[in-house]
Parts: structure tokens; C-alpha cells; sequence
């Protein structure tokens, strides 16, 4: 049994999942990152497009890389016309239909302020328009503006917004909600296996525990903190799609639930000794995991990590509503999967071979 004990640290992960991160937007989450990292890891590097890396251990030869993307889908402010409303492009993938009347954050070097997104009344739509999730070109901010005047005293062109809506816990079971779990969560969990770690520095391995960005346009964070890190291991940490959810199919998805321990991802894009490997620990540890058929690449961190040589595996946190405004996960999922990986980590010894055949 784990003797290790872990005491999940919720107020950094509120701060960390409240602080906007839009794709190429995701500087003061990343700040947040580095100040909680800097004083416990015996180094901490930025690089030229955000990725904070921390590193324990970097003498050794043998280098595992841990990576979850800090950015979440946003908006990015790109006309503002005559009245004073912000018009938009995604920052990321939507489905449209859950956008009108939501609170957004919108950031600017001028400050913060609180907008809605509008878009013609249901009363006022053609039967057809009514049938048809609206189109990305006509949704739009409202920031309370009467004019493009007003409105450019606080806002331009290139600036962002994300949703507006906090952090809190949800029923009875450590169930938590808010916007951006995809993927705070996971750059949570590398900070935290990084903590956990700094406390007995004594095993083999070089860790780099990487708070990536841009995942959400094309794992480009995790395509370059690879090729700097070369790592013979690499785990990425997303969020994964949770089925006890009503009309979600499980033939499609897997029967994955909220609660039920880390899904690992079994599949091409993984390699089979590191995944062997997780499922050993896990059930010599009594933590449960749900498995996961990835029969291609999985759009995740996991890809571009693979694509660097390492040996990879991909573990993701049960997740309802993804891509909403409120997406929901289960905090016992969060520490299991710490505990296992931190387990994983002190387990590799010199001489161990991730060679698949």
C-alpha cells in the first residue's frame, strides 16, 4: 500500500482555474504557475512562447517530461463597431448553441470588465434560424458601451475574454465546476506531482513538469518543450470525456465516470511498457483507473510528446460539459491520479527499458 499522503491544495487550484488563460493569452495563469513552483523545484525555466517548466533532478540522464496545458478556449476581440459591441472569433473550439447570454471576462491592458454575449432574441428569428445553432460572425460582446468611443476607451482590437464564471464545489461527492477545468486541471496536477516530489528528492529519474500552452490550436507548447527536453518518458495530463452523463455513448467514449480514478489511454499514440507500468502501480496501490481505447492520435499534449521520441502515456480526469461554460470533474480523480504518478516516478530505476519489443 502507498504510504505517500497528499493533501490536494484547493486554494491554488481555485486561483489557478479562476486566472484567464485564453490560448496565446495564457501569461498571468503562467505566472500563478511559476510563483507557486519556483521556491520548491530545483529549477524553473520559461521559454520564448509561455511554457513554464520546473525540473528536479537535472543531472540526471534519464529525463521524464510531465505536461498539461494551462490555456482554455477564449475570444478574441476583433472589431468593434459604431455602438459599441465587441465582435468575436474563437480562441479554440465551440459549439455555438451554449454561447448567447453568457458572462464573459473581457482582458485588456486597460483592465478588466464584464460583458454578455448577444445575439438576436429567439422572438425575433425566422422558424429556420430557430432550428440552426448560430453562427461564430454574428455573436458579439455586449460591454454596456453606448458608442465605439466609449467602448475604446477600455477595449481593442486583439485583446481577449474569456467565460465568467467562478470556482465552486458541487453536491456531496468532491464534485467541483467551473469554466476551464480543460485543461487548468491538468497543469494543476504537474504542479502538484512536482510538489509532492520536491519533498524526498531521492529517486533516479530527471523530472520536468511543464505548464504548456496553445495546446488548444495545435499542441504547440508541448511540440517545443519537447524538442528542448528530449525526454525518455513523457505523460501528458488532460481531461477526458466522463459517460454518466445523459445521451453520451459509452460504445464511442468508454464507461468512464466521475469518481472513478484516472483513465488511462491504451492505443498507438502510447507506449505499452509505460502503460503496463501505470496499471501495475495503480493496482498494486489499491487506485482506481478506468481504461480508455485511443485507436489514433488523441488531439492531446500526448501527441507532440510522442512525436519527440519519448516513450509516452496519457492520463486524463473524468470531465462533464466540456467546452462549456461549466464543466464539472471530481477532486478524488485529481489526487489519485497524483498519488499514482508520483509512485509511477519513484519506481523507475538506471537499467529500466521503455523499449516496446
Amino acid at each position: 500500500m502507498l504510504t505517500l499522503s497528499y493533501e490536494l491544495n484547493e486554494e491554488f487550484l481555485k486561483k489557478l482555474v479562476t486566472t484567464p488563460r485564453a490560448t496565446g493569452y495564457e501569461f498571468p495563469a503562467q505566472r500563478v504557475v511559476k510563483t507557486y513552483l519556483e521556491n520548491e523545484v530545483d529549477k524553473i525555466e520559461v521559454d520564448k512562447v509561455g511554457n513554464v517548466c520546473a525540473i528536479i533532478n537535472p543531472e540526471s540522464k534519464f529525463k521524464i517530461m510531465l505536461a498539461g496545458h494551462i490555456d482554455q478556449i477564449g475570444f478574441q476581440i476583433s472589431y468593434i463597431d459604431e455602438k459599441g459591441f465587441l465582435w468575436i472569433l474563437p480562441l479554440g473550439g465551440f459549439d455555438t448553441s451554449t454561447l448567447p447570454g453568457k458572462r464573459v471576462r473581457v482582458i485588456s491592458e486597460k483592465g478588466e470588465l464584464l460583458g454578455v454575449i448577444g445575439k438576436k432574441a429567439i422572438h425575433l428569428m425566422k422558424p429556420d434560424e430557430r432550428k440552426k445553432a448560430p453562427e461564430m460572425e454574428k455573436l458579439f460582446i455586449d460591454i454596456g458601451c453606448k458608442d465605439e468611443e466609449e467602448a475604446k476607451k477600455y477595449v481593442d482590437v486583439g485583446d481577449f475574454a474569456v467565460f465568467d464564471y467562478g470556482y465552486a464545489k458541487l453536491g456531496k461527492n468532491n464534485f467541483a465546476v467551473a469554466a476551464g477545468f480543460d485543461d487548468a486541471i491538468g497543469s494543476f496536477i504537474v504542479a502538484e506531482i512536482m510538489i509532492e516530489l520536491a519533498k524526498d528528492k531521492d529517486f533516479y529519474s530527471g523530472v520536468y513538469g511543464v505548464s504548456t500552452v496553445q495546446e488548444e490550436i495545435g499542441l504547440r507548447g508541448a511540440h517545443i518543450a519537447a524538442e528542448a527536453i528530449k525526454p525518455d518518458i513523457g505523460l501528458a495530463f488532460d481531461v477526458g470525456f466522463a459517460a454518466d452523463a445523459p445521451e453520451i455513448e459509452k460504445k464511442l467514449v468508454g464507461d468512464t465516470k466521475l469518481g472513478g480514478g484516472p483513465i488511462i489511454s491504451i492505443g498507438p499514440n502510447f507506449n505499452p511498457v509505460v502503460v503496463t507500468k501505470l496499471f501495475k502501480i495503480a493496482e498494486e496501490n489499491d487506485i482506481p483507473y478506468q481504461k480508455n481505447a485511443a485507436p489514433r492520435g488523441t488531439g492531446t499534449d500526448a501527441n507532440a510528446i510522442q512525436l519527440s521520441g519519448a516513450a509516452t502515456g496519457l492520463l486524463a480526469i473524468p470531465n462533464r460539459y466540456m467546452h462549456t461554460a461549466s464543466e464539472i470533474v471530481c477532486l478524488d480523480d485529481v489526487k489519485n491520479i497524483v498519488l499514482l504518478v508520483v509512485e509511477f516516478i519513484k519506481s523507475i530505476k538506471e537499467g529500466d527499458s521503455f523499449i516496446p519489443v
